[in-house]
């Protein structure tokens, strides 16, 4: 067939269509390197590829046939084809001499057998060789036998008695027919002498020669060695021993046989793949020219001298890790040419590799999942499979493949720590980097690329977003805003680091943000009070003894730890030898007797200084008055008046301030009672109108009640002090009658104690 013809249709004999040859990109796998048929994908037919010769393919073995695998993917799928040749008669039978020449003893008695040349047809069946016909017939007929192949061979038998005195030589044509149309045939001239004098043929001393040998056997090992003996004496008793060329060119180059012993010997190599058994003819000549033949039948024997052969027909490279188990990675085709138990092949794989063979059909197995596979365990495996023969000794052959396995998303990043402490000082500098997060991921590729996000929770009643910020990629959190340590001391946010997969995985921090405090904030006296309208003195009898507590500078810092210790110290005192302040406890003593010569205008200046680094410090100035009354007192503070202005208009507000409280709390106790009243009255209805009027739910006032927890719930006491020379009064506070303090305004208005008030009224009484 010309190359291009169509074969056969696979599309209508395997019940598949195009599309499925396509999308499983069908393709033809065979065992051999030369690709005979092709397969065109586009109209599912096989064509020829090659000029196909079934000589030269199978010689005489019939049928012929090609076989090859079709193979379709997605899912896998394998097809067996076979395609017979049939044979043409395109060869005509062929000897391999043009003349043979034979001599013939004159005594030879009819019956006597000549070797003929066989003819050589490769054509099989009808067109192989068929016939034989010898021209002329006068002395000799020809005799077709068959060999145990099936294949003839022709002996030429003299028919009647030869005589050399009447004619020596004699001319035949041998003809060879085969059976094709239109028939072929070849010819060979035979030139038979008629030599004189020898009348007994050698004989063989058997017909048939059976021997064994094994396909291994070394070259120049003797294989049989035949014999034949002739009765006649002499020159004509002696015998010859060789191969015609009946016996065949292959037989011919294995075997080599000695003339004169008849030992026949092993000169090539043996394949029992190849030839599993030859027969050799063997003739024996004696010098007259008379002959014999004999039959060596040469059985080999099997030897595993093969190793398996492993072909990767598909391989998938790479698999995803989540491929479920029974997931086919590769085809293979294994196949031991040897035979018997020598060509029997098992197929195995390591047994602590998560992979198995399967066998699938004959000489083809499957390489498939036996288990789950991690890649984070195991990224990549070098499967090495391993085919062994069950012959004497086994031949084994290694066959490594290298499979990846890819990724898959099934890995959620996870932070080094359960939660994180970061720190921070406060006053810091917006943009300032805190802290990072980190998290890793076990997968690969985008699976593993992390992306950090601040998730959205409330810190102090705002979104986290306005005090933190987090770098999407190194995860590295980020101040907003200059944080201040005495409005918030510590917060917590949430990060979360998220994977690039499809879907993405995310897992989730805590990290807690603790500001960490400056010193800042200078410390602040609470007592005693500066204010710019009045001066505060303190008031210490001359009786006063060795430790008399004069007053208590109290200070706070808003700062915490050492930048909160606060230390007092005495920067400026009218007389330092009198008056000293504790370093820890702010308290102001006398540190000697008080006498008549002391001054009674003291003036001290405090400093409060905190324990940071630089520290911070705070002043307060404290007069004290060395006397033991009040009038004393005046006469050494002339020049503290009062602001009249001042107490005016607080006394104003005081006033005021009091009569809004009194008429809030009149119209409270009104709206109580009228409520009350109001309940009294529906209840009364009520029960008046008995079972006929609805039932109305009731819900009692929102209203607080006075009895204690009211609206006026605190209790205010207060002291009304009037001055010599104002109509005015001035409304303070109580204060506990222990303290020893004098407030003088600068308008000359002043508020005392009770205590002190009693002491300058029995002055005034005095005077």
């Amino acid at each position: 067939m010309n190359k291009g013809s169509v074969v056969g249709n696979i599309v209508q004999d395997l019940g598949l269509d195009v599309k499925r040859l396509k999308s499983g990109r069908a393709r033809i796998f065979t065992e051999d390197s030369r690709e005979y048929i092709g397969l065109n994908v586009d109209k599912g037919t096989l064509v020829v590829r090659e000029r196909i010769d079934r000589e030269e393919l199978c010689a005489q073995v019939t049928p012929c046939s090609l076989h090859f695998q079709i193979i379709l993917e997605n899912p896998m799928e394998l097809h067996r084809i076979d395609v017979e040749i049939l044979d043409i008669n395109d060869h005509a039978p062929v000897f391999a001499r043009k003349e043979i020449n034979i001599d013939v003893g004159e005594l030879a008695v009819p019956g006597a057998r000549f070797s003929l040349d066989n003819a050589r047809d490769p054509d099989v069946g009808l067109n192989a060789l068929q016939r034989y016909t010898l021209n002329p017939t006068d002395h000799f007929t020809l005799k077709e036998l068959s060999r145990n192949d099936g294949t003839k061979y022709v002996e030429m038998v003299l028919q009647t008695p030869l005589d050399r005195e009447q004619q020596e030589e004699h001319k035949l044509i041998l003809t060879a027919f085969d059976g094709g149309s239109p028939q072929k045939s070849g010819t060979v001239r035979i030139t038979v002498v008629v030599i004189d004098a020898n009348d007994n043929p050698p004989v063989f001393s058997q017909p048939v020669y059976m021997v064994s040998l094994l396909e291994n056997a070394q070259n120049g090992s003797i294989v049989v060695i035949v014999s034949a003996t002739d009765k006649d004496k002499g020159l004509y008793g002696e015998v010859t021993y060789s191969f015609p060329q009946s016996t065949g060119m292959e037989a011919i180059d294995i075997f080599t046989i000695d003339s004169e012993s008849g030992e026949i010997k092993l000169k090539g190599l043996l394949d029992y793949e190849k030839s599993k058994q030859y027969e050799l003819n063997v003739e024996a000549r004696d010098i007259g020219g008379l002959t014999d033949t004999s039959k060596v039948l040469v059985e080999i024997t099997d030897v595993n001298d093969n190793a398996p052969v492993i072909s990767v027909l598909s391989f998938s490279n790479p698999i995803p890790e989540d491929s479920a188990p029974e997931t086919v990675i590769a085809m293979l085709n294994i196949k031991d040419i040897d035979s018997g138990k020598n060509g029997q092949v098992k197929c195995s794989v390591s047994s602590d590799l998560p992979f198995r063979i399967k066998s699938s059909s004959s000489n083809f197995y499957s390489l498939v999942t036996d288990q789950f596979l991690d890649r984070e365990k195991v990224s990549e495996y070098n499967i090495t499979i391993r085919a062994t023969d069950e012959g004497s000794p086994s031949f084994s052959t290694n066959k490594t493949l290298q499979l990846k396995i890819s990724d898959v998303n099934d890995n959620a990043p996870v932070f080094q720590r359960q939660s994180y402490t970061a720190y921070v000082m406060e006053n810091n500098t917006p943009g300032v980097s805190i802290f990072a997060v980190t998290a890793s991921d076990k997968d690969s590729g985008n699976n593993a690329r992390i992306s950090y996000f601040l998730e959205d929770v409330l810190v102090n009643g705002v979104s986290a977003s306005t005090y933190i910020s987090v770098h999407a990629e190194s995860g590295e959190i980020l101040a907003v805003r200059s944080f201040d340590y005495e409005q918030t001391k510590e917060f917590n946010i949430r990060v979360k680091a998220q994977d690039g997969g499809n879907p993405p995985l995310s897992s989730n921090v805590s990290v807690k943000i603790i500001i960490q405090d400056q010193n800042d904030n200078a410390p602040q006296v609470l007592y005693p009070v500066q204010t710019g309208g009045s001066v505060v003195a303190e008031m210490v009898p001359r009786s006063a003894d060795v430790g008399y507590l004069v007053t208590k500078v109290v200070a706070v810092d808003v700062d915490s730890g050492q930048n909160a210790w606060l230390s007092y110290k005495l920067q400026k005192a009218t007389d330092r030898a009198l008056f000293e302040v504790g370093a820890q406890n702010g308290e102001i003593r006398t540190v000697r007797q008080v006498t008549d010569k002391d001054a009674v205008k003291q003036k001290l200046t405090v400093v409060v200084e905190d324990n940071g680094q630089p520290s911070r410090s705070a002043t307060v100035n404290i007069n004290v008055a060395v006397a033991d009354s009040f009038p004393e007192v005046l006469s050494e503070f002339p020049d503290f008046t009062h602001d009249k202005d001042y107490n005016d208009n607080l006394t104003f507000y005081l006033v005021l301030a009091l009569a809004v409280v009194s008429f809030l709390f009149i119209v409270s106790i009104i709206a109580i009672l009228s409520v009350k009243c109001y309940r009294w009255r529906r209840e009364r209805m009520f029960y008046k109108s008995g079972a006929n009027l609805p039932v109305i739910p009731y819900y009692p006032p929102l209203y607080a009640d006075v009895g204690g927890t009211g609206t006026l719930q605190h209790v205010y006491n207060y002291e009304v002090c009037r001055t010599t020379d104002s109509r005015k009064s001035d409304l303070k506070y109580a204060r506990p009658s222990s303290e020893s303090i004098i407030s003088f305004d600068t308008n000359g208005t002043q508020t005392l104690t009770i205590a002190q008030r009693d002491t300058a009224a029995n002055v005034y009484d005095d005077k």
